[in-house]
């Protein structure tokens, strides 16, 4: 059938039209957004985040990643996506984690500087312009911090603590590695992209690739609606996949503390043998060694724990398995 399967000729052409501009479309800047269960949020988010990337005056697109979600986020989403051509949609089949869902949306960004951001609202998104700002500065990565955080001391002491641990392991001294809302230069994102490994922090790695790196204060609110998807268990898995996943340092100190220990047994053992001599043989110190011994099987079986840490990243990456599955895309 001629024209379009019978549809009228101006109908056609306005398609076809519309079809060439998705094509041709490339933006300035890409917004890479995870979204798991926030069907609360999603519309302010939406309204408010093309408000201001029109107002910010340069060409944008959006990639809205379903990290699995059960509530009724896909259908939120795919009613932007009718509405805009600017809007495109990932879903994958289940929940894979932020960060997957991140590097999901990585590798369909077109922009010349990528930004991501959180859907829970705690982050602004009339902030994206001011890291697009800094970028354009020279820099390769700008980072978000949370200068006045709200959120309770039992996430910001683990939040702290990771924050430490990664700056040096990673070598870059940033005070916020947790939050979301960044910037990237496209070569970062593009180097980024070839990494396969199955587990790996996105701030973290981008850094690893980056010359020039900042962070600029942005600003932070409660959560409004819905409930946090970090419990401090996933703190806890990150924490380990920081240290195991950028550095050997971990394991290298392990080998230093075994050394130690070891010597202190000897000194320790060689001070019992000689007090035996002088005294004589005696009851008293039974519960001291035993707190020591304690001690002693602790360390090994944290070393243990961290060597199995390692371990454990080798036999995920050797199986070589997909890190995701995409279950439907919306370009």
């Amino acid at each position: 059938m001629t024209l379009a399967q019978g549809k009228p000729g101006k109908l056609f052409l306005l398609e076809v039209l519309m079809a060439d501009l998705k094509q041709e479309f490339n933006p300035y800047l890409s917004v890479v957004i995870p979204v798991f269960n926030e069907e609360e949020n999603l519309a302010e988010l939406h309204a408010r985040l093309t408000l201001t990337l029109d107002k910010a005056g340069y060409d944008w697109e959006v990639i809205y990643v379903d990290d699995g979600s059960r509530d009724d986020s896909w259908n939120i989403l795919e009613s932007f996506h009718k509405k805009s051509h600017r809007v495109h949609l990932v879903r994958f089949n289940r929940n894979y984690g932020q960060h997957m869902a991140v590097f999901a949306g990585f590798e369909r960004v077109r922009g010349q500087v990528v930004a991501t951001l959180d859907a829970d609202l705690q982050n602004p998104p009339e902030d994206v312009p001011k890291l697009v700002a800094k970028l354009e500065e020279g820099y390769d990565v700008v980072g978000g911090w949370r200068e006045n955080r709200r959120d309770s001391w039992l996430r910001k002491l683990p939040s702290y603590l990771v924050n430490r641990i990664t700056s040096r392991v990673v070598g870059v001294d940033l005070k916020d590695y947790g939050c979301m809302l960044r910037a990237y230069r496209r070569e970062v994102v593009e180097a980024m992209n070839r990494c396969e490994e199955t587990s790996s922090f996105i701030p973290a790695l981008a850094n690893t690739f980056a010359k020039e790196v900042t962070e600029i204060p942005v600003g932070h609110a409660e959560r409004q609606s819905g409930s946090s998807k970090y419990r401090l268990v996933d703190l806890l898995r990150l924490n380990f996949d920081l240290m195991t996943g950028f550095s050997v340092l971990p394991i290298q100190m392990v080998s230093i503390l075994g050394g130690l220990v070891a010597l202190a047994g000897v000194f320790f053992g060689l001070f019992l043998f000689i007090r035996r001599l002088v005294v004589g043989p005696e009851v008293e110190g039974v519960f001291t060694l035993f707190a020591i011994l304690f001690v002693f099987v602790g360390v090994q079986i944290l070393c243990v724990g961290l060597i199995g840490e390692y371990v454990g990243r080798i036999y995920r990456e050797v199986r070589s398995r997909p890190r995701y599955v995409v279950a439907e895309t919306r370009d």
